[in-house]
């Protein structure tokens, strides 16, 4: 197979069941031949990112992914996509694991309220305890010149119950829980845009809507820096 490349997913598994259905959506295609060359990689047996980064004793999940991204290599992938944002954590590392490119998501989310957004000041952040805590977002959002707004103890609780007692755990969204992680993220802290900073956010985004809260979702982000990319590729 000639120009395609690797998603490594898994983490977890119904997030990147959402990121996958929504590249096939978007993918210009009106026949077969028309979509996207990839490999999927679901890797679910990878240790909990957010526990490793706020318990190195805990397992890490830096081998399994080196793993992945060495075997993959020897099948010379165009580029790599993690659908993961807490993976991030471990970005350079894996990088210098390849010759082909891995999009960052989160530095394509922050850029791409840039481009859409130039007048925002304030970014609220969203995500596991994992992510608020490794600072991946936070390096991208001042660098871009933005004012980061971090959520509270409370919503940082209630974040993590999404992902994990409703999304990891029952595979279902809470909707209403959601929406007040957005209410409170935009009028009580007055973020003027919300980085969905998770993979198991975006598909509450999927699946219950954001009420028009003002939010930049990073895995759609990442699935057009996909389309994108693969197509430049396969036209070469």
């Amino acid at each position: 197979m000639k120009h395609f490349f690797t998603i490594i997913g898994g983490m977890g598994t119904e997030a990147t069941e959402s990121y996958i259905h929504l590249l096939n959506q978007r993918t210009p295609a009106h026949r077969d031949q028309d979509y996207l060359n990839y490999i999927l990689v679901n890797h679910a047996t990878v240790p909990d990112r957010t526990a490793y980064i706020l318990d190195h004793s805990q397992p890490s999940p830096l081998p399994d992914l080196i793993d992945d991204i060495k075997q993959q290599s020897l099948m010379n992938p165009d580029f790599f996509t993690l659908p993961c944002n807490t993976a991030h954590y471990f970005y350079d590392e894996l990088q210098a694991q390849t010759k082909a490119p891995i999009l960052h998501m989160p530095r394509e989310a922050v850029q791409e309220i840039k481009h859409q957004f130039p007048h925002v000041k304030r970014v609220g952040l969203i995500a596991t305890n994992g992510t608020l805590h490794d600072g991946v977002y936070d390096h991208e959002i001042k660098q871009a010149g933005f004012e980061l707004v971090k959520p509270t103890e409370m919503i940082k609780a209630e974040t993590m119950e999404l992902i994990y007692k409703y999304i990891k755990e029952q595979g279902t969204v809470n909707a209403e829980l959601y929406h007040r992680i957005l209410d409170q993220m935009v009028n009580e802290l007055n973020s003027e845009i919300v980085i969905l900073g998770c993979t198991e956010l975006s598909l509450a985004q999927e699946k219950a809507g954001n009420h028009d809260y003002p939010i930049m979702d990073a895995q759609s982000v990442l699935v057009d820096r996909t389309i994108e990319l693969a197509e430049a590729n396969r036209n070469q």
